[in-house]
């Protein structure tokens, strides 16, 4: 079992805390956080082993599990790697793309081995059907949430839609060509509705909305590609699969058909994959033991992370913040 060490304890952290208490791939050792009376509270009312000294620690755990505001992620996971210590750090990475690339850089200087916790990677929805994704051309996606004042620190770019940036990263195997965006600010200092157009060199076009002040929750993104539409819905955690195929010469009577001008014909049929259920979180924890372990490559690699990261920037740098 991996000694583990958790630094923060707010919302978030306190979940990590209990899924690493529970997993048979980690021994937690405790936890961290700046403040003093919250940490104090966590320990008493969990029983976890409260660390007030942040090197202390990281000197007695081998992995180092980040749940902190983000504008400390690059300082904690400096210090962490540079003890030498695997680390498990939430997305975003860091707030600046300059500092994520330091922490590749350091990580490859200390070998050792990180993680990004872009959750929907494990999302048991776009697992189903990730492998069936090929070549998509034209992707789009929502992802809408009523307001909460958690993660108002950051523009709904880097708090919502960088997940969906990740997951489009994964499976459009092309560089961004150009980006087109916008965002507008409604009730918070930084954008809480962001709408963004990524070209991609391959011609995949990708059309993403983020928003944080709607009246229902969303999750949904949509790929189309040749003979095949894929629908994800990672809240629902259902999948539509849409798939077309060269129609038979006499179709049955149910067979759905269709024909274009030219009179080729396309039967349309329906794939379900069997969706697993799972908690996402443990499965992204547990999928960075094993990698730890068996000296593979993680899910979401450091790499992977900065790389979401600096679209996500890219998007904010591309449009002029609206009030109104």
């Amino acid at each position: 079992m991996l000694k583990v060490g958790v630094l923060g304890a707010g919302h978030l952290g306190k979940i990590h805390l209990r899924l690493l208490n529970e997993s048979k791939e980690y021994e937690l050792v405790g936890f961290y956080d700046a403040d003093v009376m919250n940490g104090t509270a966590v320990a008493e009312e969990f029983g976890y082993t409260y660390f007030k000294d942040m090197n202390d620690l990281m000197d007695a755990v081998d992995v180092i599990d980040i749940v902190t505001p983000t504008l400390s992620h690059y300082d904690c996971a400096k210090k962490a790697i540079e003890k030498g210590k695997h680390i498990f750090i939430e997305k975003p990475i860091t707030t600046t793309y300059k500092e994520a690339e330091h922490l590749l850089a350091l990580e490859k200087e200390h070998h050792i081995k990180g993680q990004v916790g872009h959750v929907e990677r494990f999302n048991p929805a776009f697992t189903a059907v990730k492998d069936a994704i090929h070549e998509p051309m034209f992707i789009e996606t929502h992802r809408l949430a009523e307001f909460n004042p958690r993660g108002t620190d950051v523009p709904v770019v880097l708090d919502l839609m960088i997940h969906d940036i990740d997951a489009i990263l994964s499976v459009v195997n092309s560089d961004v060509k150009q980006i087109n965006a916008s965002g507008v600010s409604v009730i918070s200092k930084s954008p809480d509705i962001a709408n963004a157009r990524l070209e991609f060199q391959n011609g995949c076009v990708a059309n993403l909305t983020a928003s944080r002040i709607s009246l229902k929750n969303m999750r949904k993104s949509r790929f189309f590609q040749k003979d095949a539409y894929i629908s994800v819905d990672f809240l629902e955690k259902k999948v539509e699969v849409v798939k077309m195929k060269d129609a038979p010469e006499a179709p049955g009577e149910f067979d759905m058909v269709l024909q274009n001008a030219e009179g080729l014909k396309k039967q349309i049929y329906f794939e379900n994959p069997k969706i697993e259920a799972n908690n996402a979180i443990l499965d992204e924890l547990e999928s960075f033991a094993d990698a730890i372990n068996n000296n593979t490559t993680p899910v979401v690699s450091l790499e992977q992370g900065t790389q979401a990261l600096k679209v996500a920037l890219q998007i904010i740098e591309s449009f002029d913040t609206k009030e109104i």
